[in-house]
């Protein structure tokens, strides 16, 4: 079977994997606000993420069920991190509360 530091290195591959997934994503998603076609700049964005990730995913494993389980750990890693980063900036709790008194 696959020893440590195989291990280690397909969940390094993994982050990296979903760090450009989804920093693609984020990229494109800026850009299409500008762009005239951006539905067409999401599909390409979308084949062009989706074939480097697979591909990846494909030359990681090795067909090893294990360094492909532990990619898609670093993947999913590299999501969280993501959905964090990006997260909008949390309204103080005091105007929530004070919207809800206006309530009808």
């Amino acid at each position: 079977m696959s020893d440590i530091p195989d291990l280690a290195l397909s969940g390094v591959a993994g982050i990296a994997l979903g760090a450009f997934f989804f920093g693609g994503l984020w990229w494109t998603i800026q850009l299409a606000v500008l762009s005239q076609r951006p539905a067409m700049l999401f599909l390409g964005s979308l084949l062009l993420r989706m074939s480097v990730a697979l591909a990846g995913f494909y030359f990681v494993s090795h067909g090893d069920w294990q360094r492909l389980l532990v990619c898609l750990l670093g993947f999913v890693v590299a999501r969280l991190v993501a959905v964090r980063m990006t997260r909008p900036a949390a309204e103080p709790e005091r105007s929530r509360a004070r919207e809800a008194r206006h309530a009808p």
